[in-house]
Formats: C-alpha cells, sequence, structure tokens
C-alpha cells in the first residue's frame, strides 16, 4: 500500500522534473529568453528570475526524487519468506545420468597385446 503511493509520486514527480528541465533555458532560448518578456509586458517575471526559479525547482524536484526513491526501496513488500525465489524452488530432483563410475569404464589408450615367444 505505502509502496504504491511512494511509486505514484515517484511518477508525478518525474514529469514534472522533465517538463521543468525542458522549459529551462539554452542559448537564449527557453521560457527566461523568449517567453518571460511576453508575459504580461515583461514586468511580472525577468528572464534572470525565471531562469533562477526553474534552477530552484530543478534542484527541489531532483532532491525529492532521489529521496523517494530511497524510501520506496525500504517500502517494498518482501513477503514472509527470507529466501530467494530460487531458493524457495528448491534443488531438482536427482537428475538420473548414463555415466557410469571411471574404474568401470574401459580405458580410452589402446591396450597393447603382449606376444608370448
Amino acid at each position: 500500500m505505502l509502496y504504491g503511493i511512494i511509486l505514484s509520486f515517484i511518477t508525478l514527480i518525474a514529469i514534472l522534473l522533465i517538463v521543468v528541465v525542458l522549459l529551462q533555458p539554452g542559448q537564449k532560448e527557453g521560457l527566461s529568453g523568449g517567453l518571460a518578456a511576453g508575459m504580461a509586458g515583461g514586468a511580472a517575471m525577468g528572464a534572470r528570475r525565471t531562469a533562477d526559479l526553474l534552477s530552484k525547482t530543478t534542484t527541489i524536484l531532483a532532491v525529492l526524487f532521489l529521496s523517494l526513491s530511497v524510501l520506496a526501496n525500504f517500502a517494498i513488500d518482501r513477503g514472509d519468506g527470507t529466501e530467494s525465489t530460487i531458493q524457495q524452488q528448491g534443488m531438482p530432483d536427482q537428475v538420473e545420468t548414463d555415466f557410469q563410475v571411471p574404474s568401470q569404464t574401459e580405458s580410452a589408450v589402446p591396450q597393447q597385446q603382449e606376444e608370448e615367444n
């Protein structure tokens, strides 16, 4: 339950972080360079203040994203068992093989027969 709530906040923050990063100015572009001057005659929010606001917002969202991601790791429902899925499956039954014990197999090196004189 808690994990689902944290995961939804992480998703929301990730989307907001993408939008804020894309709004940041590049080389004389972006919200602070081109669009801020047109909003309210350019008096409400200058280009520099918009860049500062977007920079601070990016920092805050990034810190929230990181901290919620770490918190989500501890909120995962791990179940009752302490064994992994592979350990819970157990060892497979003894596999039957056609191998013979080495002492019962014939030698791979041909034996020379001794001649009787």
